[in-house]
């Protein structure tokens, strides 16, 4: 009672047909195809390791905060 029989999933298919057509279906088939290339190019691109910057930065200093070398050439001004 339940259960589709193999006659049910024919008109279930023809119907599919009918509605997208043979085009549409080749179309969206393909463009799954493509999702499918990139996600793997992505993949393999994460997969490469980072190249390293030519100098790191400097940390900032907090608001209200001085920094050491503000302080030392504020002491050979002064």
């Amino acid at each position: 009672m339940g259960s589709l029989g193999i006659g049910h999933w024919i008109i279930v298919l023809a119907v599919v047909l009918l509605l997208f057509g043979r085009g549409k279906i080749s179309d969206l088939m393909g463009d799954v195809a493509k999702g499918i290339k990139s996600f793997k190019k992505g993949m393999a691109d994460d997969d490469e390791p980072a190249k390293p910057s030519a100098a790191p930065e400097a940390p900032r200093p907090l608001p209200g905060q001085s920094t050491s070398a503000a302080t030392e050439g504020e002491k050979k001004v002064v």
